[in-house]
């Protein structure tokens, strides 16, 4: 195998389906985008990633108000223990059928419409939770967020990736990722002063600023070819790239590259290695993306520092988190387009199994209370478990807290980021808007068992065994890295495309 090259895809060393070469072509040279005018580009992504932001807001929602439910003084209101995780996990299967409805709306009604159609049942989820008389009207409000998320989750990537340019794609594809991030934060912020009724009416905001700022954007040049509408097209891209570029240059590579993926998909196509594994590899980075626990995590996150006794209040820790992650998202967003796409994905793993195994052990071994004795054992004497709960002043138990940032930090350096960037980068663009749909799908879904089944097993067997659980996918992400991902980094969709479907290595080189 040529040393230039990075791992394989799917296949062995040697297979026509090699991962990209470090050095490999680029019909579009550092000159012509180094002329380009991102201003505009930047505006269109902004109001597009405003429904991440909403989706990340509406996502860890939960966190601060769970406690709140538990003990509410209305009785219609307070929930059990098996309420709150269906409180809980119930926005990830709204999601999964809100990435099943993107499959058809991306191709039929366009990237922009189906982001903006999202707005609709995400403001009237929001009133619902704002005034809620019961625990149904909660659960169709935690529904209909979630399945507003699923749409923009699978729409958005595909967006941006569809109307940047190699030169910002990886920056860009990195933002829908820190919206959603510091929509948690801000989340987590409010909910250190908003009651939990004001927490749903802020989150409108965000979604009728969305919809009043993509009214004036464009959609994706792309898309408009595919429909047959190449002079709106023409001056989309015009709009895009500023008037005095060579930006009929790009348009032409477009609306080649459009041309060969014009008809629809079909059955026979899928069993086209160009079709089915770059597919294949996009729906395994979401299922493993979900595995490695990260949407339990969030969701359950004070319920979870009420579990391991740190020192802080478990509402602050979780404020800490919030921060630590929006900084970790943005270190990704700067480094992913000059260190790369896999050296990220490696190292966000590594961390994520880290904190992952070092949270499992901690709890593991950390005495807890017995509730058929008043005394416990620590280092062979005999304490009261009163003793360990009721003073979480020891330094040792920051190391919750420590391992959970460190979890979150690693997801944001990349599991979170890049899975969403790959996914719009590496589907062929006739089975983009399906097979995005079907990522989201598969995404959620695995969600909504993990955060459902959460809770169920930690009261059966603690909370040591999904961590533990979750460290042993995060070293399974990282064999599937190396084996697997490809580097897209620099390469544009048109590269990426002609690449899967030749196989041919001089297509990559890099000429920057």
């Amino acid at each position: 195998m040529d040393t230039r090259m990075q791992d394989p895809l799917l296949g062995a060393p040697g297979s026509a389906y090699q991962t990209f070469p470090q050095q490999a072509a680029r019909p579009l040279d550092r000159e012509y985008i180094r002329t380009l005018q991102n201003k505009r580009l930047f505006l269109a992504a902004f109001a597009a990633v405003l429904g991440n932001f909403n989706f990340g807001y509406a996502l860890v929602y939960t966190s601060p108000v769970i406690p709140a439910l538990e003990t509410s003084n209305i009785p219609a209101l307070k929930i059990t223990h098996k309420e709150a995780s269906w409180f809980g996990s119930v926005f990830t299967l709204g999601a999964a059928a809100g990435g099943l409805s993107a499959m058809f709306l991306n191709d039929r009604l366009g990237r922009k419409l189906s982001i903006m159609v999202s707005a609709v049942p995400s403001a009237v989820g929001y009133a619902f939770m704002a005034g809620a008389q019961g625990l149904w009207m909660l659960l169709l409000g935690r529904l209909l967020t979630g399945y507003a998320g699923g749409v923009t989750a699978a729409s958005i990537p595909v967006y941006i990736s569809e109307i940047s340019h190699p030169g910002v794609r990886g920056t860009l594809g990195s933002c829908p990722q820190i919206m959603a991030v510091l929509g948690s934060l801000i989340l987590y912020a409010l909910g250190l002063k908003l009651p939990w009724r004001w927490l749903a009416v802020a989150g409108e905001v965000p979604v009728l600023t969305m919809i009043i700022l993509l009214c004036f954007m464009p959609d994706s040049p792309r898309f408009l070819i595919s429909k047959g509408k190449e002079d709106k097209a023409l001056q989309v891209l015009r709009w895009l790239r500023g008037p005095d570029t060579d930006f009929h240059r790009e348009f032409e590579q477009m609306r080649e590259s459009v041309w060969h993926q014009s008809k629809r998909i079909s059955c026979a196509e899928i069993r086209d290695p160009f079709i089915y594994k770059p597919i294949l590899i996009a729906v395994l980075m979401r299922f493993l993306q979900q595995l490695s626990g990260v949407t339990p995590t969030l969701v359950y996150l004070q319920t979870i520092f009420q579990s391991t006794s740190v020192i802080l209040k478990p509402e602050y820790d979780a404020a800490i988190v919030g921060g630590v992650r929006l900084v970790s998202v943005l270190i990704a967003a700067f480094s992913m387009d000059k260190a790369g796409r896999k050296i990220l994905l490696y190292l966000s793993a590594g961390i994520m199994l880290a904190s992952n195994l070092t949270l499992g052990l901690y709890i593991h071994y950390t005495p807890k209370p017995s509730h058929n004795s008043t005394l416990a054992v620590m280092n062979g004497t005999t304490v009261s478990p009163e003793s360990l709960t009721a003073e979480p002043s020891h330094y040792v138990t920051l190391i919750p807290l420590v391992a959970t940032m460190l979890f979150i930090m690693g997801y944001a350096m990349g599991w979170g980021p890049i899975t969403w960037l790959l996914m719009s980068e590496i589907l062929p663009l006739k089975a983009r808007g399906v097979a995005s749909g079907l990522c989201v799908l598969v995404s959620w879904l695995t969600a909504f068992a993990l955060t459902t089944v959460f809770l169920p097993v930690v009261q059966a067997f603690g909370l040591e065994v999904p961590f533990l659980f979750f460290a042993v996918i995060c070293a399974g992400n990282l064999i599937f890295t190396g084996c697997c991902v490809p580097e897209t980094k620099g390469r544009s969709l048109e590269q990426i495309e002609t690449f899967f479907r030749t196989g041919r290595r001089s297509i990559m080189r890099n000429h920057v």
